[in-house]
């Protein structure tokens, strides 16, 4: 059996790397005079060229092939741009040399980037056409400010509590903007990609992790539009509070899992209710048409982020404040007031407390679900003053199941 340690088995992997993706050039290479001038040969012979280097132990001689390669490849290129301006072929060519040397170190790795070269140059076509039209300007804009987010702001935000109290850590509400915008270009992407074809229930519960009360919102403006809809419109607002739920969980793990195992059972409780009250509706109208107005927008709002993040850090605030000065009942009073806005600021401005020790987990139950309770009052105004009498009547009920559920449970598990 072949030694993994040994050279001949790392040769091997080199080779196999050139076979795999010269294969994959040489199904593009063309015919005639106009074809390419690298295929499954030139890449296997690249690849070993570039073991063969390493396996020699001198860096110099792989830096010199490499270059060679490179320079080869900018001849050939010279040669073809007239017929094919792209490059891929020979910045692929250079990078087999690389990856050649590299399984004699780490065969593994080299067999891991390989094989996702090769992915990226047979989906040439697919992906292409998602840049050039399945992907909005607005919505590959958005990505990059997603994508700097993530790699360039998170690590350089400090991960201490600061500020009066030490009541804000920036790290933390930088995470939960993150998640909050994955979140909402998730549920933005389900709705592009399933279309209305399952109609308006799952559309709600989509665009529920965008916001809640906006679904209800347009759920009943729907239903007061167009009267036939007004059962799926129901199905879509109620099953928008599972998407509440989720980014609850969501924001209690991302801030203290202490809280989250405090409130897992009311939580279930609520989400369980939500979802059989918003199928009951969706059963029976499973068969209803909806017209196709699904629109290209933006996957979040980064305003909308930046909104969240002060009033996430203005809640910390207030309910160190009040917990330092009132206790248990300040902070419950504060949360309270402040779900009337959002229930997500709330659940993570008293996550924080629990993480930062200023508050016992068993503490942060009645805080949370005072904060979930205003913020679903909100949603009943909303969806009578949107949907009118008719489609209220239909959705508070679900909403009240839904909270009575989470505070029952609260009482027995007591």
């Amino acid at each position: 059996m072949l030694d993994i340690d040994s050279l001949a088995f790392r040769l091997a992997s080199a080779l196999a790397i050139g076979l795999l993706i010269g294969a994959e050039r040489e199904r593009r290479k063309g015919e005639g005079p106009s074809r390419s001038p690298a295929g499954i040969r030139t890449f296997a012979i690249a690849s070993l060229l570039g073991a063969v280097s390493m396996t020699l132990g001198t860096p110099w001689l792989l830096a010199a092939c490499t270059l060679g390669m490179a320079a080869l490849s900018a001849i050939a290129y010279l040669r073809s741009s007239e017929d094919d301006p792209g490059l891929t072929t020979e910045a692929a060519l250079v990078l087999t040399v690389l990856l050649g040397a590299l399984a004699t170190v780490r065969p593994g790795l080299a067999a891991g980037v390989a094989v996702a070269v090769v992915v990226l140059l047979a989906a040439r076509d697919r992906i292409h056409r998602f840049v050039r039209v399945a992907l909005s300007e607005d919505e590959l804009s958005d990505a990059l400010v997603f994508a700097a987010g993530v790699f360039v702001i998170l690590p350089l935000v400090p991960n201490r509590y600061l500020g009066p109290f030490n009541a804000i850590n920036p790290h933390t509400i930088w995470v939960i903007v993150i998640l909050m915008m994955s979140i909402s270009a998730i549920g933005y992407i389900a709705v592009r990609l399933m279309g209305p074809r399952f109609g308006l229930p799952l559309a709600g519960l989509a665009s529920g992790f965008v916001s809640s009360i906006a679904t209800i919102g347009s759920m009943g403006a729907r239903a007061v539009k167009e009267p036939t809809l007004s059962r799926p419109a129901v199905a879509g607002a109620v099953l928008s509070t599972i998407a509440t739920v989720i980014e609850l969980a969501i924001v209690l793990a991302a801030t203290s899992r202490a809280a989250l195992q405090a409130l897992a059972i009311p939580l279930t409780a609520s989400a369980v209710v939500a979802v059989v009250y918003g199928l009951l509706f969706t059963f029976r109208t499973l068969r209803t048409e909806v017209p196709d107005q699904t629109q290209r927008g933006r996957p979040f709002s980064l305003r909308t982020a930046l909104g969240f993040a002060l009033a996430i850090a203005a809640m910390l605030l207030v309910s160190a404040a009040l917990n330092s000065w009132y206790g248990e009942r300040g902070v419950i009073a504060a949360a309270a007031l402040a779900g009337f806005a959002d229930a997500h600021s709330v659940a993570v401005s008293v996550a924080s407390l629990v993480a930062s020790g200023k508050l016992n987990p068993q503490d942060s139950v009645i805080p949370v679900l005072a904060g979930l309770t205003t913020n679903t009052f909100a949603k009943m105004a909303v969806a009578f003053v949107s949907g009118r009498r008719r489609f209220a009547m239909q959705v508070i009920p679900g909403l009240l199941l839904f909270l009575a559920s989470a505070w029952l449970c609260l009482f027995v598990t007591r």
